[in-house]
């Protein structure tokens, strides 16, 4: 497929090369002729000097056959914008936009379009190399209401059903790691000592989901607001 790449700094150049690398054509727009030096001599794309919020350089770009744009310059209006003339003016199925603001990443993120929050992703991967102690978290939506995470499962839940975990309607495992081997959960395994388990669950309800997984309940105390609320 063809994509526009709209800024051509560490994260863009790169991403160009790695798409090119994978059979996709590519066109990179950067305000910057400098910019283009980033990528190597054997990139075949097409480079435009210009804004990604300029329809002119857009369909300079090739983006009326485009099928994805990524708008990844230092400015969170400008690929905000670009991503909405992409999705709102040509009817690119696949944008997505770098956001420095995690705040605004949650905003636009609720009005439909899909952004990367650089700042909130991280924080996340520093935090996990300075507290390596600290509970997995593998992946936060940029609302930071719903996170991935993971847990090594005591000893106490050995030969226990982790059916309990999902009886609240509000986790769900996602997958089950064992002896280094992952899977797919299923309702019919059971715990055995070492078992790693990936849960998807709204970030408030951590604390009880820990505070479950410490003490293995046979019956879930895990409360939250009526499902059909």
């Amino acid at each position: 497929m063809h994509v526009v790449v709209v800024g051509c700094g560490r994260v863009g150049s790169e991403l160009a090369v790695s798409l090119e690398d994978k059979g996709h054509s590519v066109a990179i727009i950067d305000k910057n002729a400098k910019s283009f030096k980033r990528l190597p001599d054997s990139w075949s794309g097409r480079k435009i000097v210009g804004f990604g919020f300029d329809r002119d350089h857009l369909e300079e770009a090739g983006i009326t056959s485009a099928s994805a744009l990524a708008a990844v310059t230092s400015g969170d209006n400008s690929n905000i914008l670009t991503a909405r003339i992409a999705r709102e003016n040509y009817s690119i199925p696949s944008v997505v936009a770098r956001i420095y603001d995690p705040r605004r990443a949650a905003i636009y993120q609720r009005l439909g379009i899909p952004t990367v929050a650089t700042v909130t992703w991280t924080t996340d991967q520093v935090l996990r190399r300075l507290l390596p102690d600290l509970p997995g978290i593998e992946w936060v939506d940029p609302s930071g209401q719903l996170c991935l995470v993971e847990r090594t499962m005591p000893s106490i839940w050995a030969g226990k059903s982790y059916g309990v975990l999902e009886e609240n309607q509000f986790s769900r495992i996602a997958s089950l790691s064992r002896a280094g081997i992952p899977r797919l959960y299923t309702p019919s395994l059971v715990g055995q000592e070492g078992d790693i388990l990936h849960v998807v669950i709204p970030s408030k309800y951590l604390d009880q989901l820990d505070k479950m997984i410490s003490e293995c309940p046979s019956v879930t105390s895990f409360k939250g607001p009526s499902v059909n609320k």
